[in-house]
């Protein structure tokens, strides 16, 4: 069974992480999908997409929800029916979402040094700087861990403007140190979070918690 592993932060919340092993045929014979989703699926171009949102109703079955528990608002962030905050990612083989009765993101990641090529889009000069002075392996670990917690962010606020450099910043961490913390700063309001991240499989799992 490729449900990877469940991780739970604190009592109020959980993590299912999904490893995507089965093919698109599989995990659709295995879900059942509300309309809306339906013809989300099948505007979707590509398979590698397809299994990941399937493979995400799979962990809403391993909360105890399916797909007509889920909705969308109008800037897409998702919602359960029952209140519950819930965040969701997927990213290549491995799909997560987070549900808490918390404010919550959550951002999973495959660590690719394309990231060394969009890093100036989402981290200030300075940070730039000193995170180059780290050996390859790390400085893609770390910007990945940054992305993450940007990505984490702004799915808690989801609004349009917000940039990533400009308006999220992540606090100095060593990857050993697995949490770190940032703040949002937007439209006059200032927002501080608590960032944990974990690696598995040379992916980055990271989420948020509004302080």
């Amino acid at each position: 069974m490729p449900l990877y592993k469940i991780i739970k932060p604190n009592t109020f919340t959980t993590i299912f992480v999904w490893k995507i092993s089965e093919s698109y045929e599989e995990l659709y014979e295995e879900v059942q999908l509300n309309q809306k989703s339906g013809l989300r699926l099948s505007g979707m171009k590509s398979q590698l997409h397809q299994r990941g949102f399937l493979s995400v109703r799979k962990l809403l079955q391993q909360a105890g929800y399916s797909d007509f528990d889920l909705f969308y608002d109008e800037s897409g962030k998702p919602h359960l029916k029952d209140g519950k905050p819930i965040s969701i990612s997927h990213s290549h083989e491995f799909s997560a979402i987070i549900i808490s009765e918390e404010t919550v993101g959550i951002d999973i990641e495959l660590q690719r040094e394309k990231i060394i090529r969009i890093a100036d889009k989402f981290v200030n000069s300075t940070e730039l700087n000193r995170l180059q002075s780290f050996d390859s392996h790390d400085y893609i670990k770390k910007l990945t861990v940054k992305w993450g917690a940007k990505e984490s962010i702004f799915k808690i606020r989801n609004e349009k403007g917000i940039s990533f450099k400009n308006h999220i910043q992540v606090n100095t961490f060593e990857l050993e140190d697995k949490e770190t913390i940032a703040q949002l700063n937007f439209e006059g309001v200032a927002q501080e979070f608590k960032i944990v991240f974990e690696e598995f499989e040379n992916f980055t799992l990271v989420y948020a918690f509004e302080n």
